[in-house]
């Protein structure tokens, strides 16, 4: 396939999945609105639409042969968008304390930061920890468990406790990638220094 990257993704834009993905971004502020004017039964039917979304784009992106570097880095940008939203709708119907916001926005500032040093040293993006994975997904079922009792006021005994349980381990394993990232950065802006001084102490050794 022409515009093929290394790994076998594709340069494209206009795919199916990567069409998908924007459908699941458009949405979010449709998401955002609901919350915030107290609809939580349609936020949530726009949230199980954007994830139906998320399973088809992926499944499509294999069965089509359409995996894109567009797509890579629309999936998970529209995962943290909506778990933005969900914590600013809700900490707007003050649902839940705004430090839950404060945290998860924390650390993804520190994310960008280690980008940054990153790219200072020549590098790209790290890769994504299988635990980040895990608290992204504990957020992105924590928070809706919370939306279905203010949604369902009859289960909001049942949900809320389990609600605030998955969210905050979700939130604790989200600063815990977030710290094994800063410690990978370290790690990795090290190693031309190290094969500097490295080399360095040869060359002194040597004269």
């Amino acid at each position: 396939m022409n515009g093929d990257g290394a790994a076998g993704e594709s340069d494209r834009i206009w795919t199916v999945p990567n069409l998908l993905s924007m459908l699941r971004l458009l949405l979010v502020p449709v998401f955002l609105v609901f919350i915030v004017l107290g609809d939580y039964v349609a936020a949530l039917v726009v949230l199980i639409v954007a994830s139906i979304s998320d399973l088809l784009d992926g499944y499509l992106a294999r069965r089509l042969n359409q995996i894109t570097k567009l797509g890579r880095l629309l999936d998970p940008a529209a995962d943290r968008l909506y778990i933005f939203a969900a914590l600013i709708g809700l900490a707007a119907r003050d649902l839940v304390p705004w430090w839950i916001v404060a945290v998860i926005v924390a650390r993804d500032a520190l994310l960008v930061v280690l980008g940054v040093v990153l790219a200072n040293f020549g590098y790209g993006p790290l890769p994504v920890h299988q635990l980040g994975k895990v608290a992204t997904f504990a957020l992105f079922t924590g928070l809706p468990i919370l939306m279905l009792g203010a949604a369902f006021p009859a289960v909001e005994a049942v949900s809320a406790p389990i609600g605030w349980a998955v969210t905050l381990w979700g939130a604790f394993l989200y600063w815990w990638a977030g710290v094994i990232y800063a410690i990978e950065t370290a790690r990795v802006i090290r190693i031309p220094r190290v094969a500097s001084d490295a080399g360095s102490d040869t060359l002194g050794s040597g004269g």
